[in-house]
């Protein structure tokens, strides 16, 4: 009799779907097709739903309408296929703070979907009715597989797909399979698909590992089009990606099961976050602190689109999360116009009319003036070289949340905390990363520049580059430039010293097609590079602001 109380109990809870969120509206509105399919397969059950980020209901209001609604317990279901830092930093830390403002209740996360029967036979399904298309019967024994991936910056979720791929491989009789992603990993997927098609098949088949449609899908098939004229002698098939069915619902319900019974279980040894993986080394540890509030509930029409987290960096340590962030439930400030400190705003009051600046560009001002701040020196002024459009490049590119590569911690450090959070902005120095202290005695160069040359070969173009220590880090990125054709955003170049700095900023001033912000002579530091940094980053934030 107590055992048959304990499992009404525990079939007594509601649940929360949470949802990553898309622009694309008709991502958004399958999501919600299956929830409403889950729903009506649950009806015991109070059910509501929530997006991480673009879309509206909020993952926090989705938890509060199920608590409004009479739940005790509520049981979180991500509802991804893959735990990345989504599944184990931003959702959890979403749950974790509402423990603040709900004591009473009882909360559970569940695992992610992952790769499950269920799903592997939606899978299989979607493959055959992508070769029932066909034109001309091919022997899969002469077919590709291609699987696409979402990819994220976690080694151990992207190998994943690469599992789902030999499973279906063999499972299915392919020739091969392949695996290339939309995103942050690699192969992406143009170049994934156009090595695919050398490989000698008669016939590929490209099947997106994803639940539901958006940019991402759709930017897949164009891929898949192109590569299709471009190669036509191979039939390519678009397979359909999992989409609105019975079986993801059911998942759903698997795995909220598994939550509220202590069963739900994600691959730890592993993760980043718990233990050492080549190339994430400074990762263990990190605090479980969430970045999409800037984005969360974006597309819809709601006063309160742009509410803002309290880290940019998407972390997670085991830790309880309430200790680090914010609860959800206070009042999250909007992005607003920066701020000076009343002493701040005094001095630079005292810099705008301390000389006429009408000589020089609107939105070069800001740069300059900030530098003079920093250094107590009008005459610096003279010494900076800002290329044309530099200044406008790197405020867009912040805006968007690219990402700063330092030479130096000391570069780190000097840059506005609550301006990186509010847009979204990771900072990266890898210059005591153990992989930069191989690099560095391996190649025979300078720890400043290794690190460097790491952030180019981790993350490509997308980034702003600020050097304020090294020369060495300027005259490995000039190279980069010139022999691998490296086009980062914005090169901020200040470095400080006697040995090579004043012939590392004239290299860096002669890539002329690269954006920059530099100087003459041997003055300059880290506090100059994150000073230029700062300024860019207020100018993006106020236009967020004002948008």
């Amino acid at each position: 009799m107590q055992e048959s109380n304990q499992t009404n109990s525990n079939e007594n809870y509601g649940i929360v779907i949470a949802g990553h969120g898309s622009r694309d509206k008709d991502g958004v509105r399958e999501f919600e097709e299956t929830v409403s399919l889950f729903k009506q397969q649950n009806r015991r059950h109070v059910i509501t739903h929530g997006f991480l980020e673009f879309a509206t209901p909020t993952i926090d209001e989705a938890i509060r309408e199920n608590i409004r609604r009479g739940s005790k317990k509520v049981v979180m279901v991500p509802g991804i296929l893959f735990a990345a830092s989504h599944g184990k930093n931003d959702m959890p830390v979403e749950l974790l703070s509402m423990k603040k403002e709900f004591p009473d209740i009882e909360f559970f996360y569940s695992a992610e979907m992952g790769i499950s029967p269920l799903l592997l036979q939606l899978f299989q399904e979607r493959i055959i009715q992508a070769e029932a298309q066909a034109q001309r019967m091919i022997k899969r024994e002469d077919t590709l597989l291609v699987v696409v991936g979402r990819g994220t910056t976690d080694s151990d979720v992207n190998s994943n797909v690469y599992k789902l791929a030999r499973m279906v491989e063999e499972g299915m009789g392919f020739g091969a399979s392949y695996v290339c992603y939309s995103g942050t990993a690699r192969p992406k997927v143009q170049s994934g698909l156009e090595f695919a098609a050398k490989m000698g098949f008669s016939r590929l088949i490209v099947i997106p590992y994803f639940l539901f449609t958006g940019v991402l899908i759709k930017r897949i098939y164009q891929a898949a089009d192109v590569v299709s004229q471009e190669h036509p002698q191979i039939e390519i098939l678009k397979a359909g990606y999992l989409g609105v069915h019975s079986h993801v619902a059911n998942v759903w319900a698997e795995r909220a099961e598994e939550g509220v019974e202590g069963k739900a279980a994600m691959n730890c040894s592993l993760c980043k976050y718990r233990v050492q993986i080549i190339g994430y080394e400074n990762e263990v540890g990190k605090v479980q602190e969430a970045h999409h509030h800037h984005v969360r509930g974006l597309n819809a029409k709601h006063s309160h689109n742009y509410s803002n987290g309290k880290d940019s960096h998407h972390r997670h340590s085991h830790q309880d999360a309430s200790h680090h962030t914010h609860s959800h439930h206070e009042p999250q400030p909007e992005i607003v116009p920066y701020q000076p400190h009343p002493i701040e705003q005094e001095s630079f009051g005292i810099i705008e009319t301390g000389m006429d600046w009408s000589s020089y560009p609107e939105n070069h001002r800001p740069v300059l003036q900030r530098l003079v701040h920093t250094t107590g020196d009008f005459s610096i002024i003279k010494e900076i070289r800002i290329t044309p459009g530099a200044v406008g490049i790197g405020v867009n590119s912040l805006s968007q949340g690219i990402r700063i590569i330092t030479d130096v911690t000391m570069v780190q450090s000097g840059l506005k905390r609550l301006l990186l959070q509010q847009l979204g902005v990771d900072v990266v120095c890898g210059v005591h990363d153990r992989e930069t202290h191989l690099l560095a005695e391996a190649s025979t160069i300078t720890r400043s520049a290794a690190g460097i040359r790491r952030a180019w070969e981790k993350y490509g173009d997308e980034v702003i580059v600020a050097i304020g220590d090294a020369p060495t880090a300027v005259f490995e990125t000039v190279r980069l430039i010139q022999e691998q054709q490296w086009r980062p955003h914005l090169v901020i170049g200040l470095p400080v010293g006697f040995v090579g700095t004043e012939d590392c900023k004239e290299a860096l001033h002669q890539c002329v097609d690269t954006p920059q912000i530099t100087n003459y002579g041997n003055r300059g530091g880290s506090p100059w590079a994150a000073a230029a940094v700062n300024a860019l980053l207020i100018q993006a934030v106020n236009r967020l602001a004002l948008s």
